[in-house]
């Protein structure tokens, strides 16, 4: 479970807005500004739902372990810029099994 904090955050770090990540979890925009904002707990359903959208977008999210709550970043800047350009080399796609 996330708190509204921890989604806020993590929306920053992935560098979503409210709205696309609307439509990329399916959970309306005003239940997730309300959400952020601390006006309004979503059941357990929205929250995951806003959970897996921002996981799959590179965030990670951090149980209390003693330093409290948090969110990162699943993978470094330069780790993803690596990932951005091998992404976009293109060429044949085929099948890689060696017989």
């Amino acid at each position: 479970m996330i708190t509204g904090s921890q989604c806020r955050a993590a929306r920053a770090l992935v560098e979503i807005t409210r709205g696309k990540l609307c439509i990329r979890s399916g959970i309306d925009e005003t239940v997730i500004q309300d959400f952020e904002r601390k006006l309004d707990k979503p059941d357990d359903r929205t929250i995951d739902a806003l959970k897996t959208a921002l996981e799959e977008l590179g965030a990670v999210f951090i149980d209390e372990n003693g330093g409290g709550i948090g969110v990162r970043l699943k993978f470094t800047e330069s780790e993803a810029k690596r990932i951005a350009r091998l992404e976009g080399e293109g060429g044949i796609v085929a099948n890689d099994r060696v017989p």
